[in-house]
């Protein structure tokens, strides 16, 4: 026995001294960064500073590593810079420990995982985010996520994804702020704020943010995800740019490469993308990093075998292969072959080091492990109130003919697919939920309790084709039943309701990655139900549940009432509820048109002109000029539309001057009046033309906004100033200019219905 004790007690004394021994390393003060990553790398081989540029899967997202895994081997041996998809403060803190404990030189790994929008706290999708054109509220968001995920050992995530799409069909418009690179470049700035504050060195509630798809993934021909983009370079830096340009000023730390092609050479490979624009125009100093497995995928586009891509892509720009593991397998042989020089290696290597050193990694590896926080600050009442909060305002009423709010009485049928499962609360790209979240039903019968009667049936499958619905479920399904059977369930219940509220649209999976639809319509079976619930002649309202915008053409028509709910995060059911009963007004305000008929996509509000434009608002067919035979030319529902329970009024505008010098400035104002019953949130809006330039240049085109709030009969002058740089454009030769000449000055609460006035901007 006193043999036993005095092992347990050198044991003891040994484990005291070693962490003693750490503690104090800790927290000895580091030099500054370029000399401590220059001593560091002057200590590594090759093998270790390419093992730098190595980000692999964590294998199983909760239960952690294999201590005998190819996983573990690699950070052994110092050929793994980071983690992806490892969730849990103490499964990270082990491989973390692995990392600084058994490997040569102790250098910490990075942990990300897409934290897309919310961590447990689940907000809404970031394009439904877009619709509240809330900054500051967006900007909580991120910080909140940030927090959360910070708390569990993660600081490094995959957002935000600020790519420009026109092209609903494509699934990840869910995952982006929509159509416009204005707003889409305000979200991106208030996003990485969120994420990282100053990004300079990172307190253990930030995290990294990741600039993500650079570039134009959101063009993809014809909508299908991994698609070809061709584009000319005048409309990217116009139209597609704008939003990644305004993230890496912003501070963002590092960048995400995306599949396709630009200029018919990969993103990953792309050498005038990556260092021409990124680090030469843009200045950015932080690291790129592919996308999943994007460096083998070159081999495809038919670049060259892996050795030949791997070289391709780390000469372009890239630092970090994400799981094509080609660097690690071919850049020791291109180094010795001369096919890729120990600088390029260098650099790559750097740019990782540097990342970590601002994380505060190297002062302490473990400071993003701490159990205390993940008990305290993750899914907390306050962060659940700010996502029920900001839910409220992204959604979008379309119509309401005298419908809208419900009062808290009689007999309410709830029906749909969409209206008990939660599997669907949260939106796609929400791999750190719990899936507990409230749901539909839930809510209401919450809200309801005591004051009226609540009524449910599913109603319907998703669709009839059950291999669809498989395919878009991605493991998130809800049960499927016979049609005949749930919809006679649904019209008995119906009957017997005073109202009818149909949750319907597509699972939260059916948009997001790999989620591309050829048509957008309401499902078959869906519509068949919403089609006898309206034959009842009861009061109807239909909440669209949609990652994407979708075409309502027929529903506009027939349905009373249609609020556009997206996937509103992990407080939908609470958040619909104050809506669908008045306590709160709709604010959404789209940020992607939505198209009246799948022929007509894409529709976008800032297009060119043509040389036979019919004129906006023409509601028959026009023979000789850019027109459809059998539909009109404008969305169903335009850019920045969204209804209120109350109504608006816009005076006149008023300018300042009609004139503006090239170093001047003038103002554009309209007085807002609240003209219904209700207090309520309006965005107001201003778009510019720009009449005559070098280029043909857009018919009008975002250049500010303003979300403001109004009692019940109140007024407010909303002013915006018009400086210089709002009229600047890329031209020909892609230099940013401010030409001379006539402005069209247009305020209103959409990008169709506004106010107009012109000026003149006068030369130097």
């Amino acid at each position: 026995m006193k043999r036993l004790a005095l092992l347990i007690a050198v044991a003891l004394s040994v484990i005291m001294s070693f962490a003693a021994k750490n503690k104090k390393k800790a927290q000895q003060p580091l030099k500054p960064m370029n000399e401590f990553v220059s001593e560091l790398m002057g200590k590594m081989t090759v093998q270790e500073k390419i093992g730098q540029l190595n980000l692999l899967p964590s294998g199983d997202i909760q239960t952690g590593i294999s201590e005998n895994s190819s996983v573990s081997e690699a950070i052994r041996n110092g050929r793994l810079g980071a983690i992806l998809n490892l969730k849990g403060v103490e499964n990270i803190r082990k491989v973390q420990q692995m990392a600084v404990e058994e490997s040569r030189l102790g250098i910490p790994i990075i942990f990300g995982m897409d934290v897309i929008h919310g961590y447990e706290t689940i907000f809404p999708i970031p394009l439904a985010l877009a619709c509240s054109w809330d900054i500051p509220a967006i900007e909580q968001s991120a910080r909140i996520a940030a927090k959360e995920a910070t708390a569990d050992g993660l600081f490094w995530t995959y957002s935000p994804m600020v790519d420009i799409s026109i092209d609903p069909r494509w699934g990840r418009v869910a995952e982006g702020a929509g159509e416009d690179p204005f707003l889409g470049s305000r979200i991106a700035e208030a996003m990485v704020r969120g994420y990282q504050g100053d990004g300079s060195i990172y307190s253990t509630d930030k995290m990294m943010a990741c600039l993500k798809h650079y570039a134009l993934y959101g063009g993809s021909e014809a909508g299908r995800d991994y698609n070809t983009v061709d584009m000319s370079r005048i409309r990217m830096y116009n139209q597609y740019l704008p939003p990644y340009k305004a993230a890496v000023e912003a501070g963002v730390g590092s960048v995400m490469s995306s599949f396709n092609t630009v200029d018919y050479v990969p993103a990953t490979g792309n050498k005038w993308l990556l260092t021409d624009v990124l680090r030469r125009q843009w200045k950015f100093d932080g690291f790129v990093v592919t996308d999943y497995g994007a460096i083998n995928e070159m081999m495809n586009h038919g670049m060259g075998n892996q050795q030949q891509v791997a070289a391709l892509a780390l000469k372009a720009g890239t630092d970090m292969d994400m799981c094509s593991e080609a660097f690690t397998a071919t850049l020791e042989k291109s180094l010795q072959e001369g096919k890729v020089t120990i600088d390029e290696i260098n650099q790559a290597c750097r740019r990782v080091l540097e990342a970590k050193y601002k994380l505060g990694l190297f002062h302490d590896p473990y400071r993003y492990c701490d159990k205390k926080r993940r008990a305290s600050d993750i899914y907390t009442a306050e962060h659940r109130q700010a996502a029920r909060n900001l839910a409220a305002e992204t959604f979008v009423l379309l119509k309401n003919d005298h419908v809208l709010p419900l009062k808290k009485q009689g007999t309410i049928a709830l029906i749909g697919p969409l209206a008990d499962t939660k599997n669907n609360v949260p939106g796609s790209w929400a791999p750190t939920a719990t899936y507990q979240y409230p749901t539909l039903r839930e809510g209401m019968q919450k809200a309801l309790q005591g004051k009226a009667t609540l009524l449910y049936a599913q109603g319907s499958n998703i669709c009839r084709d059950s291999v669809l619905q498989a395919d878009g479920s991605f493991y998130r399904s809800i049960p499927r039943g016979d049609d005949a059977r749930m919809r006679q369930e649904a019209l008995d219940i119906a009957r017997k309701a005073d109202v009818i509220v149909c949750a319907m649209g597509e699972l939260q999976e059916m948009s997001g990655e790999c989620a591309s639809r050829s048509d957008l319509e309401l499902f078959d079976v869906q519509r068949e139900l919403l089609e006898e619930l309206l034959k009842l002649d009861k009061p109807v309202v239909l909440l669209n549940f949609a990652g994407r915008p979708t075409v309502l053409s027929w529903e506009q028509q027939h349905v009373p009432a249609i609020l556009n709910v997206w996937f509103a995060g992990s407080e939908t059911g609470d958040a619909i509820c104050d809506v669908l009963f008045g306590d709160k007004s709709p604010s959404g305000k789209l940020t992607m048109s939505m198209p009246k008929n799948m022929g007509q996509i894409p529709v976008y509000y800032n297009h060119l002109n043509t040389g036979r434009p019919v004129a906006e608002g023409t509601q028959k067919f026009v023979k000789f000029q850019s027109n459809y035979l059998d539909v009109r030319n404008e969305p169903l529902y335009p850019f920045g539309y969204g209804l209120s329970f109350t109504t608006f009024e816009y005076s006149d505008m008023t300018l300042s001057s009609n004139q503006v010098s090239a170093d001047g400035s003038i103002t554009a104002s309209v007085t807002v009046k609240n003209t219904g019953s209700y207090d309520a949130d309006e965005v107001v809006q201003l778009y510019i033309c720009d009449k005559v330039g070098s280029i043909s240049r857009p018919v009008k085109e975002l250049k500010g906004f303003k979300r403001i709030h109004l009692k019940a009969g109140e007024s407010q002058v909303v002013t915006f100033t018009i400086t210089p740089d709002l009229l600047k454009f890329y031209d020909y030769n892609l230099d940013y200019v401010l030409e001379p000449g006539d402005f069209d000055i247009m305020i209103g609460p959409n990008s169709r219905d506004v106010k107009r006035g012109r000026v003149y901007l006068r030369g130097n």
